[in-house]
């Protein structure tokens, strides 16, 4: 069954983009991140006491550190229970410019991850699909494809044991 998915790119809107520099983050700021990663959805005026300010304080905190791109509060879906059944890892190994290609597949819509590494390969990409039809088409077609795409190889996950986002502030 061919998959119901169009093989095209998005818009940055939905993906976490590096702007380069880290943002200062003082402790009520790191409260804030650690809070929040245990429940995004926390009201402000509960957020605000458990971090020592006003409702009003810690709704101009949380703006700052959304604005400068230190944090994001996101809706994070199990891919099976929405319709997903499929997600694999792709490897790639690049001839030429690393960064172009990793732009390159960030742009497609089922790369959910996309990493430039040291090691055995070049860029490591994430990818979420409805079926074993529409991974197919996403690597024969769109990644094999890819201008500077050399190698890749897939590794289809079986089972996902552990997802987290909860790694706190440093």
């Amino acid at each position: 069954m061919k998959s119901q998915r169009p093989l095209r790119a998005v818009g940055d809107e939905r993906a976490i983009v590096r702007a380069g520099s880290p943002v200062h983050l003082d402790d009520t700021d790191k409260a804030i991140i650690r809070e929040l990663q245990v429940d995004g959805r926390m009201p402000y005026a509960k957020l605000g006491p458990l971090v020592g300010l006003s409702q009003a304080a810690v709704r101009q905190r949380v703006q700052r550190l959304i604005d400068s791109g230190a944090m994001q509060v996101v809706a994070v879906t199990d891919p099976i229970a929405v319709g997903f059944s499929l997600e694999a890892l792709i490897a790639v190994n690049v001839d030429g410019n690393l960064r172009e290609v990793a732009d390159a597949l960030a742009a497609i819509e089922q790369a959910t991850y996309v990493v430039i590494t040291t090691g055995r390969y070049d860029i490591m990409c994430e990818v979420v699909c409805e079926n074993t039809d529409e991974l197919l088409t996403l690597v024969n077609e769109v990644i094999r494809q890819t201008p500077g795409v050399s190698h890749a190889e897939t590794f289809t996950y079986m089972h996902l044991t552990k997802q987290s986002y909860s790694w706190g502030t440093r």
